[in-house]
């Protein structure tokens, strides 16, 4: 018998919370999860309703009413990945508490597939509204520059109408470097709060949240990384792990266990990002 202790809804539900605090880009600072509850396989569509804009007139004595399209739109579930996994009998005998073997292999996958994850929600940078995107940043050695970078950012949310309430910006560990010799960064560890150390967030400047990631995508190989800046409101994402289940291995002295995490992400707001690509300055 297979992993006596092994309980599917148990390990199901601590994956899911390990996976949410391992993810940078798709967690709960960079993206909504608004309509995580209603997936439940591969392939399902998630309707997300939001109707056009509303003109105004000048009024004359009459009103007239305009025709109010459905602007809303659909979050598709089309990414599977699995993870399996041999566990010899041994291991097992040494999960003296509650499958201690189990709860680490279960840690193990969650953080590897939390990584692939975070990558395909860091792709969708790419769809962000045209206006939106600064001009390359290829020089950030002089004082204030990584900053000032942040700043200009700001702006093109401000003018796209963004709310300033929840805005993050995500960022790669060298640049969070140079932003710790800025006196404008407020870094987490002094903010008194530990709040903000939760999925990568490190401090905040420029009116953003600032979280660091390994996964701030490079458009090229080499030294360019993408800065991505906006509000949990532009992208939804939902997940789920479906399937989930411990087997004896019928041709040697071990278990395996499996499992199937599927998700979707969309840009909903496309104005509520904003992005430039940064070179990484030599020696740092």
């Amino acid at each position: 018998m297979a992993f006596r202790n092994y309980t599917p809804e148990i390990w199901a539900a601590e994956f899911i919370v390990q996976l949410q605090k391992a993810l940078v880009y798709a967690g709960p600072a960079i993206v909504n999860h608004d309509y995580e509850g209603q997936i439940q396989a591969y392939g399902d569509t998630v309707h997300i309703t939001g109707m056009g804009t509303v003109t105004v007139g000048d009024y004359a004595g009459t009103v007239t009413y305009q025709d109010v399209d459905d602007a809303g739109t659909t979050l598709v579930i089309d990414q599977q990945k699995y993870f399996g996994v041999k566990v010899k009998d041994v291991d097992k005998a040494q999960a003296l508490n509650g499958g201690r073997a189990v709860a680490q292999i279960m840690s193990n996958a969650a953080y590897a597939l939390s990584d692939v994850a975070d990558q395909f929600v860091a792709g969708l940078y790419t769809q962000v509204s045209a206006g939106n995107v600064l001009t390359a940043v290829t020089d950030l050695t002089a004082t204030g520059t990584a900053y000032n970078t942040l700043v200009a950012l700001g702006v093109k949310l401000d003018e796209a109408n963004v709310p300033s309430e929840g805005r993050y910006a995500v960022v790669p560990s060298w640049y969070h470097g140079l932003l710790l010799k800025d006196p404008n960064f407020i870094n987490a560890e002094k903010s008194g709060s530990t709040a903000p150390l939760i999925n990568g967030q490190v401090g905040e400047a420029a009116g953003f949240r600032i979280l660091k990631s390994n996964n701030n995508p490079q458009p090229s190989a080499g030294t360019t990384y993408v800065v991505q800046a906006g509000t949990p409101m532009a992208i939804s994402f939902a997940n789920q792990l479906v399937e989930n289940e411990a087997l004896r291995d019928p041709d040697a002295f071990t278990d395996r266990l499996r499992g199937l995490h599927v998700y979707g992400a969309k840009v909903t707001y496309p104005d509520g990002l904003a992005c430039v690509t940064c070179t990484r300055p030599a020696g740092i």
